[in-house]
């Protein structure tokens, strides 16, 4: 193949190279963008707790009116309470609070099944991106409250996890509830992650198990009483470098 023959294909693929890169350029911008929009948007909203849940929970089952009634008595506590904004616990957790003294957020993410918002939000949020996402949940929340769920709510507990664990965020109580549900997979941490040496024994105690409502919130309540909710100034920082 000749020189003059190369020359046009070299010139095609720096062409379609040059259009991925400026589109690429675009989608940084708008991840930008979600980031800017969303963290003006919860400036008011502290003190928040974040509910995690299953999509897929049925109106009728008992997890349901659990996460309603848990985020029912938080929101008649002061504190405003965020959820996924979608369906089955995120719309019970935001049910409850839209029916309490505090502010139902929902942080909706954009998929191509499955997710549509429910109707029980005082603020609503759109968010094309996980990512961006999970960093308002973390930012804005004092407490994580975990009820069952499936790998979108692991990947949520997993994430403050190891965000604490490592020191890239400020330890918050992060509540699991459900003892039926979840004490299987504590045994595991504890026999398995422990006993091989892959977490130290105190990572344990970044978790609580609690089923009653009022435990939840008296909980909460009782890890913040000597400091308050407000971020400490090295907290701050934390949060700055998430």
């Amino acid at each position: 193949m000749s020189l003059s023959d190369k020359l046009p294909q070299a010139s095609d693929r720096y062409a379609t190279m040059h259009r991925f890169r400026a589109r690429e350029a675009w989608h940084v911008l708008k991840i930008v963008s979600e980031f800017v929009e969303s963290a003006e948007e919860l400036q008011g909203i502290a003190p928040a707790v974040s509910i995690f849940g299953s999509a897929r929970t049925p109106r009728d089952h008992a997890y349901y009116k659990l996460a309603e009634q848990i985020a029912r008595q938080l929101s008649d506590s002061g504190f405003s309470v965020v959820s996924g904004g979608g369906p089955g616990i995120m719309e019970a957790a935001n049910k409850g609070a839209f029916h309490g003294k505090s502010p139902s957020i929902g942080l909706n993410i954009v998929l191509p099944h499955e997710q549509s918002g429910n109707a029980y939000q005082d603020l609503s949020l759109r968010f094309n991106h996980f990512f961006s996402r999970k960093v308002m949940f973390v930012k804005h929340a004092i407490a994580y409250v975990v009820m069952p769920g499936g790998f979108g709510t692991m990947d949520e507990m997993f994430e403050i996890l190891t965000l604490i664990q490592t020191g890239k965020s400020r330890r918050i109580p992060v509540i699991l509830v459900g003892h039926g549900f979840w004490s299987g997979l504590v045994d595991w941490f504890r026999d398995r992650l422990v006993g091989e040496k892959m977490i130290s024994p105190d990572d344990l105690n970044l978790l609580q198990l609690i089923d009653e409502p009022a435990e939840i919130v008296e909980a909460i309540f009782r890890y913040y009483e000597t400091r308050g909710f407000e971020a400490l100034p090295e907290e701050r920082e934390q949060l700055l470098n998430l």
